[in-house]
């Protein structure tokens, strides 16, 4: 096969070359670049040169200049899936997952045994909720060589969409292959949580932090646990070790949950009055307890005055009569095989596990773009709003969780707020008629709940009263409930937390 043109350029000599490639051997990657730097402005058209400093620049996090040389690189060698692949790699560091997704698929059609390149395909649908392509991808890279990687790949996904049992065998395959694997205790751990398996859950967390005492995600999910059960001094401990996703505020509700409350309010105020953005939904539910409950001035300013920013609304295409896409939705919920979640706050009731908006079924997926355009009308009609709700609001809007929560006779959902949203919400699907009170199956929001210490019953509370196809939305910060029900029927919302993409936790890559 004739060689591209570019290769009949000049090309550094064996004696140019040695210093860069010693450099770059010996893993000294900020010198090996700017050599290479010196030597391809005189040679502009040396393949290695260019893979040098692509590969150099992704170990210093370089990734666009990374991606700029492997592409250059890619110009002079088209037909090379090492590169290709690495390419992949940075462009997902960039969070460019179309573009990581169609290097990848380069990589597999010149090797199509490739199964790091159809893992990290894998991991790229996945990012981008393809859940069923990722697994797909995930069985091809497992097909073609078997690793514990691709077991706890496959893990993370099919966790995503709610089949646990099926995750639970493959985060044990993983962990049988490699003993040490403390991401698949932890996952494995979550799994068990999630079906309500506390113990199994716990001995996982144990697992995790015998082997690394130092795990984010195991030291944050004992500290859960621990303060789920009470026993708040102790979680703090764990949350703090963890310094994962919002452990400041976890750490802070315990302080407050032990009535430790002169120390509180100075952790509180020292957060206030940093430099950090007031863009914590939790905080601000702590910050206005406290502040109703000792009436005092409530300084953090995430949305003080949340009972503002309830939004209620009807959904044109499912309150219009005989919706078809409310059919579809309630027939994809009655008939798919989706796995249930334990939700202790729940009373005669469940709720479904995974993320529904990024399941296959097509109902699921329309709704989730119709809630992503409230969520665009939502910010429209609080524009201008001085709270960091409205001034930091989401650019890219991704739901952190959804889920179908179905009551019968008696069901109702406690009173709770939702730690990892920004905006909150719901969209009914189906509601009680025969009520004895008005208010029986209706939204009910407020400024108490969760058992926090009170030193007066005077919290406020509003009451959203929905209609089949509504969708009401709401800070997260504010406390919440489903007033019981009486008559014999069912009540089945779908719910979703949106959350900022930065603040996501995302798992690692394959």
């Amino acid at each position: 096969m004739a060689k591209p043109a570019s290769s009949f350029a000049p090309q550094p000599s064996q004696l140019e070359m040695q210093p860069v490639l010693s450099l770059f051997n010996a893993g000294k990657l900020a010198e090996a670049e700017t050599a290479a730097k010196k030597l391809v402005a005189r040679y502009p058209n040396t393949f290695i040169l260019y893979q040098i400093l692509g590969i150099s620049q992704d170990g210093l996090s370089k990734f666009n200049e990374a991606a700029e040389n492997y592409s250059k690189a890619l110009t002079i060698q088209p037909n090379t899936p090492d590169l290709h692949f690495n390419l992949g790699i940075t462009l997902t560091n960039l969070n460019r997952y179309e573009e990581a997704e169609a290097s990848y698929r380069k990589a597999i059609a010149l090797q199509a045994g490739f199964f790091e390149a159809h893992g990290n395909l894998g991991t790229v649908l996945q990012k981008q909720g393809r859940l069923e392509e990722a697994v797909t991808s995930y069985r091809k890279a497992l097909s073609i060589h078997e690793d514990p990687r691709g077991h706890f790949n496959l893990g993370t996904a099919l966790r995503d969409k709610g089949k646990l049992d099926e995750a639970i065998t493959h985060f044990k395959q993983a962990i049988k292959m490699f003993p040490n694997y403390a991401d698949a205790h932890n996952y494995l751990g979550e799994c068990y949580r999630d079906q309500g398996n506390m113990e199994d859950a716990i001995k996982c967390y144990f697992d995790t932090l015998a082997l690394n005492q130092n795990h984010a995600g195991a030291n944050y999910n004992m500290g859960e646990f621990l303060y789920l059960a009470g026993r708040y001094d102790e979680a703090v401990d764990y949350l703090e070790r963890s310094k994962l996703d919002d452990w400041q505020e976890r750490a802070l509700y315990c302080t407050y949950k032990a009535e430790h409350f002169d120390s509180f309010k100075i952790k509180l105020d020292h957060i206030v009055n940093g430099n950090e953005k007031h863009t914590a939904p939790f905080l601000q539910t702590l910050s206005t307890h406290h502040a109703v409950n000792f009436g005092t001035e409530d300084q953090y300013n995430f949305c003080k005055n949340g009972f503002d920013f309830v939004y209620q609304k009807s959904i044109a295409e499912l309150a219009e009569p005989d919706s078809q896409l409310l059919k579809d939705l309630l027939n994809d919920i009655n008939n798919t095989a989706i796995e249930v979640r334990a939700q202790g706050m729940i009373i005669n009731g469940k709720q479904s596990a995974g993320n529904l908006f990024k399941r296959p079924e097509a109902s699921f997926r329309k709704l989730g773009e119709i809630v992503k355009q409230e969520f665009l009308n939502y910010k429209n009609q609080f524009a201008g709003a001085d709270c960091e709700l409205i001034k930091s609001f989401p650019k890219e809007l991704e739901f952190t969780s959804s889920w179908y929560v179905r009551l019968r006779s008696g069901g109702y959902l406690e009173r709770h707020i939702h730690e990892v949203g920004w905006i909150s919400g719901a969209v009914y699907l189906v509601l009680p008629k025969d009520k004895k009170d008005l208010t029986e199956g209706c939204f009910e929001y407020g400024l108490h709940g969760d058992n926090y210490p009170q030193k007066h019953n005077n919290f406020p509370v509003g009451i959203a009263s929905p209609s089949v196809g509504d969708i009401v939305l709401f800070p997260s910060s504010l406390f919440h409930r489903t007033i019981p029900f009486t008559s014999n029927e069912e009540r089945i919302c779908i719910a979703f937390d949106l959350k900022p993409e930065g603040h996501i936790f995302i798992k690692s890559s394959y």
